[in-house]
């Protein structure tokens, strides 16, 4: 998702208060970024939410970690890219639906995408549901959608194709037919059982608004330093922790270990270095790993394809 502005975790409390006294910021981020960044999002003029159509060249845009109060829907048109909602990480190929619920942390759906990317974005304050669609009985399906929300949910076709269709709808309404047609497209996933949690043992959601300063410290210490060797003590002691105490904490946060979850990022990077001239042995040494076949193996694991596949099927053509 398009990130417009982001503010420091200390801020948040403040910013609910009183946001002239916000210190805002823009700065840019690498290709794939793991600071967990808060997103201000503000509802189009005359509308209860914003609707997002973008349409750009993936590999120029930075595509952040990052979290905010509303609901999301996130709708690729076409094209492949990287899913990466909480601590679960998968790639799409021929495009995505995906609901999220609030504080949920998740990238921008352009990651590890090539060429032309576009989607068609809602995000909706919990509020606005609860206030004005909740109460009303025919919307009580609605609310189980939002309970499963917090773990992310990804849609498949012939949903995905349904919804794809409705939402494209939506960009061409009024503000009243938006509300009409967004009640409606809410209905249809809360009634559809082609889905998947992408997160079905944890609400990251909950997890990451209680911990939020110290998870970004990590996971701003894996960016800078993914392509070293992993050293557990530094990471336990960023967090003010025991290495044991670290332990139990990131596998509650996160759902994975910590070894597992550098694992999962320095293949992420991977993927996005096979899409440029440069061999597995070179890509595999980048990304902190010093055994091409052990790279191969975790690559294999994670992508269920090995590093010369994926570079073959991803390959750009210009």
């Amino acid at each position: 998702m398009k990130v417009l502005s982001s503010v420091k975790f200390i801020c948040i409390g403040i910013f609910f208060n009183c946001i002239k006294h916000i210190n805002l910021y823009l700065k840019a981020q690498p290709l794939i970024a793991m600071n967990v960044e808060f997103e201000i999002i503000l509802p189009d003029e005359g509308s209860s939410f914003r609707l997002l159509h973008t349409k750009t060249r993936a590999e120029k845009y930075p595509w952040q970690y990052h979290y905010h109060p509303e609901y999301e829907i996130v709708c690729v048109l076409k094209g492949g890219g990287t899913r990466h909602v909480g601590n679960h990480f998968s790639n799409y190929d021929n495009g995505d639906l995906v609901f999220m619920g609030p504080n949920l942390p998740h990238a921008g759906f352009g990651l590890n995408a090539h060429g032309i990317h576009e989607e068609i974005v809602v995000q909706i304050k919990e509020d606005v549901i609860k206030e004005s669609i909740l109460p009303r009985p025919e919307m009580q399906v609605i609310n189980t959608l939002l309970e499963k929300s917090r773990y992310g949910i990804c849609f498949k076709d012939p949903l995905k194709e349904k919804v794809s269709k409705r939402l494209n709808r939506l960009l061409q309404l009024s503000p009243f037919d938006k509300f009409i047609e967004l009640i409606s497209v809410l209905h249809l996933m809360a009634t559809s059982q082609e889905f998947e949690l992408l997160n079905p043992t944890s609400a990251l959601s909950t997890l990451t608004k209680k911990n939020n300063a110290r998870l970004q410290n990590i996971l701003t210490y894996v960016e800078q330093h993914y392509n070293e060797e992993t050293d557990i003590k530094k990471a336990a002691s960023i967090a003010n922790l025991s290495i044991p105490s670290f332990c139990n904490y990131f596998k509650k946060i996160m759902s994975c270990t910590y070894t597992d979850f550098i694992n999962q990022y320095r293949i992420q990077r991977a993927c996005a270095l096979l899409q440029q001239e440069k061999t597995v042995a070179e890509i595999c040494f980048d990304c902190g790993f010093n055994n091409v076949a052990y790279f191969n193996k975790v690559f294999k694991s994670i992508t269920l394809k090995t590093p010369t596949q994926y570079k073959k099927e991803n390959k750009i053509t210009w």
